[in-house]
C-alpha cells in the first residue's frame, strides 16, 4: 500500500502496517526518535495499523506533540509508581501541563513531598525496564467491569459519564492499566528526564462540594540538560517575583481589605501612567479615537451581547432602582452603544474606538496571584468598526502596532491563531470567514503562527500573541478577535456607496491585555530594573556634604525642568549608605556630588549596571538622560 508524507511524498508499505513500520522506512535515526504520530492529523501511537492514502507524520521530541505524549506516560508512570507504594489508594486524572504533568490521587493515609524521594525510585525502576506499553478498547460494559475489578471508583465514574455505545481505550505498561485516550510512548524507557516537584490539593472534577484530592506535579524533559535549565530559570524567577520587588519597590500593595483589587502606590502609578501614556501616543498616530464608558450596565445589555449566558459565573451583580444589574467583565458592549450613537456612512469607516476600561471578573480566591490573576484590572481595548473589503489591512495594522510596542520592551513573541469552540454563536460560514481572514492576514505580513483548535471567543476567532521575557518564560498578553456576531446582536449599521444600510464588521483587541498583568510581567523581565523610560525615579541625587545640597537641590531642580524624574537624598547619613540604599531601589543613575563638582559644575555617576564611575558635565549629563528618555532606550 501507499501511504503520504508530510510533504505529500508517497511511501510504499506493506498491508497493515504500523506508524513506527512507516517511520522506520523513513530513516533509522527518525524510528529511534520517534514517540507518536498523526495519520490524517490525528495524533495517534506508533503501534497504529495505516490504510492506503493515509496521510502520516512522524513526531518526536522536537514536536510540541511529542513532549506532550511523553509528558503524559510520565504521569502513568507516576501512577504506576504510587500504586505499587500505596496499593490501597484511588487514581483520579493524570493530565499534561507546561513543562510536566500531574495525577489526582485519592489517599487512605495523607503522603508529603518527603514520600517523593520513593515514588521517584519506583519511577525510575519502571522506566529502567523498558516496559512495553500497549492499548486496548472495551465496550462501556467491560470497562465499567474492568474497573471495578480494580476498585478505581473514579475511573468508573468518569466511564458512566460516556454513552453506552462508547468504545473505551486503556494502556497498560506491566501489570498497570489505567482508563486512558491516548496516546503513549511505545515503552517507559523512551523517559530520560523527569522530577516531582510540589503537592497540593484539589477538589474531584474541581468542584468544591466533592472530595479533596492530592494533586502531584512533575516535571518532565526530553534532556537532562533541559530539565537542569528550567530549574535555573525558576531560581531566577524566585529573585525577580513581582509581589516581592512589587513591595520593596513600593509600587503596588495587596491587602486583605480588597483581596484581588491590587492598591497602586505612587511608585507604581507613575510607572502605569507611563505605560498609558505611550499607549495614547502610539494610538493617536495609529488613528484610534478614544472612549470611556461606564463600570455598570444593565442586565439586558449583558444578554443582549451573550455574556450574561456565557460568563454570568464570573460577573459581579447588583440592582439600581429595581432593574439588575452588572458590573462590566469586558468593554466591547459599551463600544457597541457608543457606535450606535451616530449614523455612519461607510465613508466613515473603519473607526477605531479604544478605551481604557476598568473591568472585573469574580476569580476565586485560590486563583487570585499578584497583578497576574486579579479581580479588577485596566484592559487597554479597541475596537474597530470596518468594511468586509477592510478585513485585512485592519489586522495587519493591529499586528504591526502590536509588533512595536512588545518590540519596545525588548519582548519576543509567538502567535497563535484559534478557532471556532465549541459554546459559539453565529453559523460555520460566518466562522469560516472570520478564520480565513486572520489567516490571510498573518499569511500576507509572512508571520509564522500555530493553529490552536476550538480556542476561539464564544463569539469569532483570535490571534493571541504569547511574549516570551528575558528567561524564557511565555505571557499570553495580546489578543485580536475578528466579530461577525456582535454587530448583529446590537444591530450595527452603516450606508453603504448604494445608499442601503450594511452592517458592519468588527475587531476586538488588546495589546497589552491587562495593564496591571502587563506591569507584573515587566517587573519580573527587567527584574524590578527599568529602563530609564520606565523607571519611577530616573534618578537620585546624592549630596556628599551640607556644603553642596544647594547645588544637589539645584541639579535637582533642573533634571525635572528637562521632564525627568529625578530625586535628591538630604538625609544625614553616610555617603555609602545612601549609594547602597538608591542601588537596591533600582534608580537608573545614582549622582554623587561633592565639592568638586559643586565648584565645576559635575556629576560622578553610578549608572545601574557599571561598575566603573565616572564624571562628566552636569549639562552633558542632563542631555544623555533627556535622550535616553525621549528615545525609550532599554539596557
Amino acid at each position: 500500500m501507499k501511504v503520504l508524507l508530510k510533504n505529500d511524498e508517497q511511501l510504499s508499505l506493506a498491508d497493515n502496517a504500523t506508524c513506527m513500520d512507516a517511520a522506520s522506512a523513513i530513516s533509522e535515526g527518525l524510528a529511534r526518535n520517534a514517540v507518536a504520530a498523526k495519520v490524517n492529523g490525528e495524533l495517534c501511537d506508533l503501534s497504529k495499523s495505516l490504510r492506503e492514502g493515509d496521510k502520516v507524520e512522524i513526531v518526536t521530541l522536537k514536536d510540541k506533540e511529542g513532549l506532550e505524549v511523553y509528558r503524559h506516560t510520565c504521569a502513568h508512570v507516576l501512577a504506576q509508581a504510587v500504586k505499587n507504594i500505596f496499593p490501597t489508594c484511588n487514581l483520579a486524572i493524570g493530565p499534561v501541563i507546561d513543562n510536566g504533568f500531574y495525577y489526582d490521587i485519592d489517599f487512605k493515609t495523607p503522603i508529603t513531598q518527603e514520600d517523593f524521594v520513593k515514588i521517584e525510585a519506583e519511577m525510575t525502576k519502571i522506566i529502567k525496564a523498558n516496559t512495553p506499553i500497549t492499548r486496548f478498547e472495551l465496550p462501556r460494559a467491560e470497562a465499567l467491569e474492568l474497573m471495578a475489578g480494580y476498585g478505581e471508583k473514579y475511573k468508573v465514574e468518569l466511564i458512566n459519564d460516556l454513552p453506552e455505545d462508547a468504545v473505551i481505550s486503556f494502556y497498560k505498561q506491566g501489570a498497570f492499566t489505567d482508563l486512558c485516550r491516548g496516546p503513549h510512548l511505545p515503552s517507559t524507557g523512551k523517559i530520560k528526564a523527569f522530577k516531582l516537584v510540589s503537592i497540593a490539593g484539589a477538589y474531584w472534577r474541581g468542584n468544591e462540594k466533592n472530595k479533596m484530592l492530592t494533586r502531584i506535579y512533575g516535571v518532565a524533559f526530553a534532556k537532562k540538560d533541559e530539565m537542569q535549565a528550567y530549574f535555573e530559570m525558576l531560581e531566577e524567577a524566585k529573585k525577580r517575583d513581582h509581589i516581592k520587588l512589587g513591595k520593596e519597590l513600593k509600587l503596588f500593595a495587596l491587602l486583605n481589605e480588597g483581596k484581588g483589587f491590587p492598591f497602586f502606590l505612587p511608585n507604581g502609578m507613575v510607572l502605569k501612567n507611563t505605560l498609558v501614556d505611550y499607549w495614547r501616543e502610539l494610538h493617536r498616530k495609529e488613528g484610534y479615537v478614544e472612549i470611556q464608558t461606564p463600570i455598570i450596565l444593565t442586565r439586558t445589555l449583558w444578554e443582549n451581547s451573550g455574556h450574561w449566558d456565557h460568563y454570568k459565573d464570573n460577573m459581579y451583580t447588583t440592582k439600581i432602582d429595581g432593574e439588575d444589574c452588572a458590573v462590566k467583565p469586558m468593554n466591547c458592549p459599551g463600544g457597541m452603544l457608543v457606535y450606535k450613537l451616530t449614523p455612519h456612512s461607510y465613508k466613515d469607516l473603519p473607526l477605531r474606538m479604544a478605551e481604557m476600561g476598568l473591568v472585573h471578573r469574580h476569580e476565586k480566591s485560590g486563583q487570585l496571584h499578584g497583578l497576574f490573576r486579579v479581580r479588577c484590572f485596566t484592559q487597554d481595548d479597541a475596537h474597530i468598526f470596518m468594511l468586509p473589503e477592510q478585513i485585512t489591512d485592519e489586522i495587519k495594522g493591529v499586528v504591526r502596532l502590536t509588533d512595536t510596542i512588545y518590540k519596545q520592551f525588548g519582548f519576543k513573541y509567538k502567535i497563535e491563531l484559534s478557532t471556532r469552540p465549541a459554546d459559539s454563536m453565529g453559523t460555520e460560514e460566518e466562522w469560516n470567514l472570520a478564520t480565513d481572514a486572520l489567516r490571510k492576514a498573518l499569511d500576507e505580513l509572512g508571520l509564522e503562527y500555530e493553529i490552536n483548535e476550538g480556542d476561539g471567543a464564544f463569539y469569532g476567532p483570535k490571534i493571541d500573541f504569547h511574549l516570551q521575557d528575558s528567561i524564557g518564560r511565555t505571557w499570553q498578553c495580546g489578543t485580536i478577535q475578528l466579530d461577525f456576531q456582535m454587530p448583529q446582536r446590537f444591530d450595527l449599521e452603516y450606508v453603504g456607496e448604494d445608499g442601503m444600510k450594511h452592517r458592519p464588521i468588527m475587531i476586538h483587541r488588546a495589546i497589552f491585555g491587562s495593564i496591571e498583568r502587563f506591569i507584573g510581567i515587566l517587573i519580573e523581565h527587567f527584574a524590578g530594573k527599568f529602563p530609564v523610560w520606565l523607571a519611577p525615579v530616573q534618578v537620585k541625587i546624592l549630596p556628599i556634604t551640607d556644603r553642596t545640597a544647594d547645588y544637589a537641590q539645584k541639579l535637582c531642580e533642573e533634571l525635572k525642568a528637562a521632564g525627568l524624574r529625578a530625586e535628591c537624598d538630604m538625609r544625614n547619613e553616610k555617603i555609602g549608605y545612601k549609594i547602597r540604599e538608591a542601588k537596591m531601589e533600582k534608580v537608573p543613575y545614582v549622582v554623587v556630588v561633592g565639592d568638586k563638582e559643586a565648584e565645576d559644575g559635575s556629576v560622578n555617576v553610578n549608572k545601574r549596571g557599571v561598575e566603573e564611575k565616572y564624571t562628566v558635565s552636569k549639562d552633558e549629563f542632563i542631555a544623555t538622560v533627556v535622550r535616553e528618555d525621549k528615545e525609550k532606550i532599554i539596557f
